[in-house]
Parts: C-alpha cells; structure tokens; sequence
C-alpha cells in the first residue's frame, strides 16, 4: 500500500536523489519526492508497520525528520547538516551519472 508522510528539510532534486536511493537500497518500491508542494511528500509502497517505522528511520537518518515531529533546538540543527551533507551527495550523484 502506498504511504505518503510529509518531511522536513528537503530542498532540491540532490535531496530527493539521496532519499529515492536509501529507500531503494533498503527494498523499497515505488519511491516518489513530491518537490512541488511545502511541506515536501515523500510517497513509497509499505506493506506492514515494520516497514513503516523503517521508512521514517531511513528519512530521519538522512536528515529528513516528519514535518509535525516536535524536536529540540539541538536535534534540528543537528537534523540539518544530516540533511545538507545528503543534499550535496545526491546532487554529486546525480552530475556523475549525466557524465
């Protein structure tokens, strides 16, 4: 079934390269980043609630915590440069594969 959560700290196509590619290498099918609306959707096919607790891991491990999840001063900040450091990945992913 698919499952759309809305997430933080998404900006561009690298983010959305590295989360497509986590969520890929972990067995997940039909992976798609909503960058056109705010707060950013990330959508994916999740079969039972241990898959969904891995999919909200994943993103948070990435730097991409749930919109509406209430987190401290130092948790965000530490959230955003998870996210930064995905973001520059992904893009850097992105230009050497249109080499």
């Amino acid at each position: 079934m698919l499952e759309t959560i809305m997430v933080s700290n998404v900006r561009c196509k690298g983010c959305a390269n590295t989360i497509k590619t986590a969520l890929a290498k972990e067995g997940f099918k039909k992976i798609d980043v909503d960058l056109s609306c705010e707060p950013r959707k990330v959508t994916a096919d999740i079969q039972n609630e241990v898959q969904a607790a891995q999919f909200r891991a994943i993103l948070r491990k990435l730097g991409y915590p749930l919109f509406d999840e209430e987190i401290s001063f130092s948790s965000s900040a530490s959230l955003k440069a998870k996210s930064f450091v995905s973001c520059a990945v992904g893009k850097f992913t992105i230009e050497n594969n249109t080499k």
